[in-house]
């Protein structure tokens, strides 16, 4: 049976915390896994860290295409995570990995009604393989991730940490820290491979951490620090691990925003519909657009 993701229950934080921290080892993706893809040789024979980035780029835009939640986004790369580092697929697969994990994400957080067919879904996206073999490939996912959907995500973090220091702020520290921006640098962190070997909290803490720091007025700047560094000890992450998740952070920002990251892969994001598809589609499908522009202020 899958384990659905549920909606934010109101309860204290230290529960929610205490709820988030407990799951999220069991989560993570197999370390020695990533390590194996991240030392492959781009030689087209196997699964490689720049195959998965071009991939969750994809999804990304497949995502904005239907109008899809973060929360559908996020899920969809810690399926696709965890799932890689379990089993040595070949290159000519992912495209079925992805579009499998993305139809189980948006599946198990979107309204029933905005989940499109798994045939309009792999017409969209110009893949060749059928609803047969999606749906083959859905079933070894779902078995080899024990059928458990619901992730403790960085989003899901990222909301929380960003509620709870609101919580302690006055109006105009508020401000500073837009949770529309923070969940735009999220993603582009996600379409980086470094971060998934990264557990959800640290980087949810850091990318906050990174966002009051680029903030230069000192007084909101002081308000701020101490309200992370009050969560820092609650999660007992130590400082070294925050500063250098937050030059990690600094550096992918920085690639994300070139025109080469910004346009991964232009042939495959020109999608090509029939006209039966493209009756059936919604108005705001059409809208295709590259990865989000990260928002430059905090209004």
């Amino acid at each position: 049976m899958i384990d659905t993701v549920t909606g934010p229950v109101a309860q204290p934080f230290a529960a929610q915390l205490k709820a988030l921290i407990d799951l999220e080892g069991r989560y993570q993706p197999k370390l020695s896994g990533l390590r194996f893809i991240e030392s492959a040789q781009d030689n087209g024979l196997r699964m490689t860290s720049r195959l998965r980035e071009l991939e969750v780029k994809d999804l990304l835009s497949l995502t904005r295409f239907f109008g899809f939640s973060s929360e559908s986004f996020s899920l969809a790369v810690s399926l696709l995570d965890r799932f890689l580092s379990v089993m040595k697929i070949q290159p000519k697969h992912l495209s079925c990995v992805g579009l499998c994990c993305f139809y189980i994400a948006v599946k198990s957080t979107e309204e029933e009604k905005n989940v499109p067919l798994a045939n309009d879904l792999i017409r969209i996206s110009q893949n060749r393989f059928t609803v047969s073999d999606m749906m083959r490939m859905e079933k070894i996912i779902m078995e080899k991730l024990y059928w458990k959907v619901k992730a403790p995500t960085a989003l899901r973090f990222l909301r929380v940490f960003h509620s709870h220091v609101l919580e302690q702020l006055d109006a105009e520290s508020m401000k500073i820290l837009s949770l529309e921006r923070l969940e735009a640098q999220l993603k582009a962190c996600h379409c980086s491979f470094v971060f998934s070997k990264i557990k959800p909290s640290l980087l949810a803490l850091a990318l906050l951490c990174f966002e009051a720091h680029d903030e230069h007025d000192p007084e909101h700047l002081d308000k701020i620090s101490e309200a992370l560094s009050n969560l820092q000890q609650q999660l007992n992450i130590k400082d070294g691990d925050v500063v250098c998740m937050r030059e990690l952070i600094g550096k992918c920002l920085a690639e994300y925003a070139t025109t080469k990251c910004c346009r991964p892969n232009v042939q495959r994001l020109r999608w090509t519909i029939s006209g039966r598809t493209a009756r059936q589609l919604k108005h705001s499908y059409y809208k295709i657009t590259h990865l989000p522009t990260i928002p430059e202020s905090a209004c």
